[in-house]
């Protein structure tokens, strides 16, 4: 990957490559699930741990092939396993539960002592190849470097997905070798020890080739991540929501969508995000952890851990900020700003404005141009704004100040004090006109030229 990142850490969709793995495989709901770390086992095992806490590690100190891995692994569950044993790559992130449970179905229906998931994919350049009998039967995976020209010409591969009988599984581990051209212990050779102790090994076929593609660079992971956000995309549409453009509409795994809503093309929806019934997002907005009520407008906006409430409108080119509340058919307008702000019903922020760390009531208006002061440079404070308020353009609000219900401010106002209910504040210096200034100041110019011949302009008729 070329990275200081893990390769396992790279994220996809909102989820990185061994989170999706993980998800796939708890939907199996697993007596244990084991993850085996090794390189940059630190950085990995702090990941785990804040996103599945209840996972289990094995470390594979040094990296001596799967065989190696997976021996790590049982180990971690005392050295074998009762029942089936699903052995699946941290880089698949494209791997679905469904496909799992398939496996482990086929496995137990048929009886095998391994089962391995297969797919026939138009390159298999890179990927240990199916050998089968005449019968169909799996005879050996032979990986590619160790492959004479007749089985590189083999299309189905192995996914490196395994079901297993998990004491058989632990006994063939003991006998695997390493005369092999990389001198490590190959998982694929088990499958050859248990046929030759006449255990059946068989094979389950995934229904889509891409679903066991491992990520190895930048490519395949702008690969896969096409792949899933096509998926998400089609599984928003087919319940109820219209993609107008899915080819630059962007979503995490984690999003949801009520029916009839609409994303416009240029869209990115990430984290916990949530779009109500009717509601429009779009075009050219990047929502993360927003709930957009239903019936709500959002156009061309930034917005982070914000609720935009039913019939809202926000925007066009709005940011709001973790901690913003507009409720039921309330505005924050174009170039507005907002952070930790509840704005009530009705309420409306319309152009060119910054509210921080402010509460205002239910249909009161906020002048354009306001700014709610409120950083002293060591503290944050707050304003209050009360109901039914019209606030003029311009205005600061110092923080912490308080506006009552019904008030009313002056245009140009920096109100520092509290303003009772009902009240009009003034807050602004008076207005001197000095006459002639600019024929003294600015003699020859454009101004005083303009100036002097509106002079002698003959006032007009009243």
């Amino acid at each position: 990957m070329k990275s200081a990142t893990p390769k396992v850490l790279h994220e996809i969709c909102g989820r990185s490559l061994v989170g999706h793995v993980l998800a796939a495989a708890g939907e199996l709901d697993p007596a244990s699930l084991v993850v085996v770390v090794g390189h940059a086992r630190e950085q990995v095992t702090a990941h785990l741990a804040e996103v599945a806490p209840d996972v289990r590690t094995a470390v594979q100190a040094e990296q001596n092939g799967t065989g190696h891995a997976v021996r790590m692994g049982l180990e971690e569950l005392g050295g074998s396993v009762d029942g089936t044993v699903v052995v699946v790559c941290g880089d698949t992130p494209l791997l679905t539960g469904e496909t799992l449970r398939r496996l482990s179905e086929t496995h137990v229906a048929d009886g095998n002592a391994v089962t391995v998931l297969t797919a026939e994919v138009p390159d298999a350049t890179g990927y240990g190849r199916i050998v089968r009998d005449d019968s169909g039967a799996v005879t050996a995976i032979v990986e590619h470097k160790d492959a004479s020209d007749e089985v590189r010409a083999v299309r189905e591969i192995n996914s490196g997905v395994f079901a297993f009988d998990g004491a058989l599984l632990a006994d063939a581990l003991k006998k695997v070798r390493t005369d092999n051209s990389q001198g490590e212990e190959y998982l694929t050779d088990v499958l050859g020890i248990l046929r030759e102790a006449g255990h059946r090994v068989g094979a389950s076929v995934a229904g889509d080739h891409r679903e066991i593609a491992g990520i190895n660079n930048r490519v395949q992971l702008s690969e896969a991540r096409r792949i899933l956000n096509d998926r998400l995309l089609t599984a928003a549409m087919l319940s109820g929501v219209t993609v107008v453009d899915p080819a630059s509409t962007w979503v995490d795994v984690s999003v949801t969508f009520e029916r009839d809503a609409v994303v416009h093309p240029g869209t990115q929806l990430h984290g916990a995000t949530h779009l109500g019934e009717g509601c429009e997002v779009g075009p050219n907005s990047r929502l993360t952890d927003t709930r957009v009520g239903a019936g709500a407008r959002v156009d061309n906006t930034v917005a982070m851990g914000a609720e935009v409430g039913p019939e809202a409108s926000v925007g066009p080119f709005a940011y709001l900020r973790p901690g913003t509340r507009l409720s039921r058919k309330g505005k924050i307008g174009t170039f507005v700003e907002t952070k930790n702000a509840s704005i009530g019903e009705g309420s409306k922020v319309p152009h060119l404005s910054y509210v921080g760390d402010a509460t205002i009531g239910e249909f009161s208006n906020i002048g354009a141009a306001s700014v709610f002061v409120n950083y002293d440079g060591q503290d944050k404070h707050h304003t209050t704004v009360g109901s039914h308020c019209r606030t003029g353009s311009d205005n600061m609000f110092v923080a912490p100040v308080t506006v009552g219900d019904g008030a009313y401010t002056a245009a140009g106002s920096v109100i520092t004090k509290d303003v009772p209910p009902g009240s009009l504040a003034v807050a602004r210096g008076q207005q001197r006109n000095i006459e002639g200034w600019v024929a003294r100041k600015r003699p020859g110019s454009a101004a005083a030229k303009a100036a002097e011949a509106a002079s002698r302009e003959p006032a007009g008729e009243e």
